[in-house]
């Protein structure tokens, strides 16, 4: 069961076990190692931005970081969580459950990206394995880019 919430998962349908379940939980979502290291040469460089923030209001997504007034949201997936190419590995233990969660999360990013688009932000996303500095620099000149040329 869920202390935090009382609600307990049908049986089988969540995690193989109550361990790997409490281990994913413990996963973080935000402030993740990749994300500290690029919001650090970011904030070195004198950009600022939002943390964890909604890029639209009605959108019940938040970027990892985002820029406002250039309208740029940036998102530093995991690779495992969001299936890179390169790196995903598929669960020996419930795959099911874990593979399908892959996929959601997958189609969910695409779902974020267009709607964004659509909104008139642009969108950057980086793997969790990809260089801090390649990320930064193109973070950079996209802010740069946005705010020498508003659309």
């Amino acid at each position: 069961m869920d202390s935090r919430s009382g609600w307990e998962p049908p049986e089988g349908s969540w995690a193989s076990s109550a361990a790997r379940r409490r281990n994913m939980q413990a996963i973080r979502n935000r402030d993740t190692k990749p994300e500290l290291l690029v919001r650090r040469l970011l904030h070195a460089q004198g950009l600022r931005y939002r943390v964890a923030a909604k890029p639209l209001p009605g959108l019940r997504r938040t970027a990892d970081l985002v820029f406002r007034p250039a309208k740029l949201a940036v998102f530093i997936d995991g690779c495992y969580w969001h299936g890179c190419p390169e790196h995903y590995v598929p669960p020996k233990t419930n795959p099911g459950y874990w593979s399908d969660k892959v996929t959601r999360n997958v189609n969910r990013d695409r779902d974020t990206d267009e709607r964004l688009r659509e909104a008139g932000w642009t969108v950057l996303r980086f793997w969790e394995h990809e260089s801090p500095d390649d990320c930064v620099l193109k973070i950079a000149a996209t802010v740069s880019r946005l705010r020498d040329d508003p659309r």
